[in-house]
This record gives C-alpha cells, structure tokens and sequence, in this order.
C-alpha cells in the first residue's frame, strides 16, 4: 500500500498517491471500452478527404496531413468586438486568435499510434511549421497543440486528428511551467525538464521506450494512471526546434509509447495528448523545454478517473495507482501494435 504525496515540479502543486484505493468497491458507472471497427472513408465524415463540411467547404483529396481553419472555431482573427463590462472586477475582450484542425492522414480507420513512421514525421514537422507560421503573428501569445482521442474524452468524430489553438493569451498550465522552468534556472542554473529526465533516468523504474535523443516514461509525479511524458533528451524550447534527426527519433519514441497504451487491454487507448511548447509572446522563458504530455482517463478498462471533490473542488490531484507500477505493466507488453495484421494497404 502506498500512501504519499510527490510534489509537481512543473506544476507546482502536491499529488497525493494512494494505491489502497484502487481496488475499492466500485457501483458506479463504467464506460464502454469496445472499438467499433471503422471503414478507411465515411462518406458524412467532415474530416475525410473529398468530403464537405458543415461550412460548405469541401475538403481536397489529400494523401497526407491536411490543415484547414477550424469550421466552428474558439477563438478567430474575426472574433466581434465586445461591450467592456459596466464592473471593474470583471474584465472581458474579443477572442482574438487562430483556431485549426490538423487530420493526420486520409485514412479513417487509423489512430497514430498506427501510422507510419514516416507518416508521423510529416505530421510533426507539419507542426514545426505551423508552430513557426501562427508564432510569428503579432497577436499569439500562446500556441497550443492538443489531441483529444476517444468517447470518453468527448470526442464526436474518430478521424484521426488534433487541433491548434494559437491564442492572445497563454494557456495557465503553461504558464506555471513556464514560470516554474525560469526561477528553476535562474536559481541552479539547470534546467528543470532536464532534472527531471536525469532522476528518472537514475531511478529507471518508470521509463518506459528510450531512443537515442528521446524518451518516455510515466513520471514520478504523474496525476492519471498510466500519464506519459515524451521528450528529447536536448533542451528546446519548442517542437519546432528540433533537427531532423531528433525529429525522427522523436517521432519512433512517442509511435512506440503510444503502441504500448494500445496494446495493454487490446483497445484504442483513449487519451488527452497535449505539445507543452514555449510561449511565443517575446519573453525568453530560460529554461523551458518542450515535451508532449499524454493523459488517459481510463484507470481500468471501462472505468475512468472521475475527477471530483479533490481535484475539482481542491484543485489537486488524488491518484489511486502507484507510478512504478502502471509503467512496469505498460514496458510489459509488445511493442508491435495488436492490429499491425488488419491494416492493410
């Protein structure tokens, strides 16, 4: 039985850790965990290839990745102006910004973990450039790079995809660890990413895939079972700044993660997967180095970590599954992907 409390570095809160929960009664509700098999194209899909949308553009016959503004979009360069409020306490402003969709492949029936290397290259340095391209203008502040993959999660279309949200404002999660990243630095002169990496590295329990310029593990810290970080072992502060040889290596290490979700219950593992970038509001933000943080809900198949009076109402995180344990099950099993056979060409 483990009871204890780790402290988040990056977010600068306590995760208490409580394994002794994990197997209480549960009578509450559970969620599907079964996968529909998928066709390759659905002719009312709006992100597959010839198909029109709900605004009435219609997609071209693209053969790989394929970006396009998003149809019902968060925040826009478009965004109405607002009426200031009457109340000094309350401030408010138009929603100024870029929002896009990014479809990784024509393919329908596919999820990342089952592109190909290649495929997954080119999707990340279609990101690099969009990274550099939404960056650059003068209103973002922030560029924020997300998928959200499953039901459960409250994904309405499976085709694979992730959005882009480049804001004038920078997201809070980013901006602590951005913060946490600075006085880290200024104060021991390391960056705190790569402390991080080294401690685990040393303690090697919870690494899950090592390449030679990148990594995955499940951190010491991690708030959702089975939460993995993927990350180059070199300092950068953005996706965009990587060579092109970090790039593939990056590429073969989060593919091989993310096989290995698949592969623990035989399932498209359901996750938030999120690119923890540099803001791009003119700050230096020493110290900060980029990674993608993955979030499955799923504790058990079909039972989610329901977020409530500690983590909604608290404001931190209770974790009733031990680290070193969720990362042992996920190095357990095959790095070759369940359905690898059914794919087809």
């Amino acid at each position: 039985m483990t009871l204890e409390e780790r402290w988040h570095p990056l977010r600068r809160e306590w995760v208490v850790i409580s394994s002794n929960r994990s197997n209480r009664p549960w009578l509450g509700e559970t969620v599907d965990d079964t996968r529909i098999e998928l066709p390759r194209h659905v002719a009312d899909c709006y992100l597959c290839a010839g198909n029109t949308r709900v605004s009435g553009q219609t997609n071209p016959n693209y053969d790989s990745v394929y970006v396009f503004d998003n149809d019902h979009p968060c925040v826009s360069p478009s965004a109405p102006e607002v009426e200031r409020s009457a109340f000094d306490i309350y401030k408010n402003r138009r929603a100024d910004g870029v929002a896009r969709v990014v479809c990784y492949t024509p393919r329908h029936d596919l999820t990342l973990a089952e592109l190909p290397h290649a495929e997954i290259v080119r999707l990340l340095e279609t990101l690099q450039q969009q990274y550099r391209e939404l960056g650059a203008r003068p209103e973002v502040r922030h560029v924020l790079m997300f998928e959200n993959k499953g039901e459960v999660v409250g994904v309405s279309n499976p085709h694979p995809h992730c959005q882009i949200y480049a804001t004038n404002f920078v997201f809070r999660t980013i901006e602590i660890e951005a913060q946490a990243a600075a006085e880290h630095f200024a104060e021991h002169g390391r960056v705190l990413f790569r402390d991080i990496i080294d401690a685990e590295e040393a303690d090697g329990r919870r690494i899950l895939v090592q390449g030679e310029s990148a990594l995955s593990f499940v951190p010491w810290f991690a708030r959702y079972p089975y939460e993995t970080y993927v990350a180059p072992r070199t300092t950068h502060a953005s996706l965009a700044d990587l060579s092109p040889r970090e790039l593939a290596d990056f590429a073969a290490v989060l593919q091989e993660t993310l096989v290995r979700m698949d592969n623990l219950w035989r399932m498209s593992f359901p996750y938030v997967m999120v690119l923890h970038q540099a803001p791009t509001d003119g700050e230096l933000h020493s110290g900060f180095h980029f990674h993608i943080q993955i979030h499955p809900p799923l504790r058990k198949p079909g039972l989610l970590k329901y977020l409530a009076g500690p983590e909604i109402g608290g404001g931190n995180f209770l974790n009733d599954t031990v680290p070193e344990e969720k990362a042992a099950e996920l190095r357990a099993v095959s790095n070759v992907h369940y359905r690898s056979a059914s794919h087809g060409d």
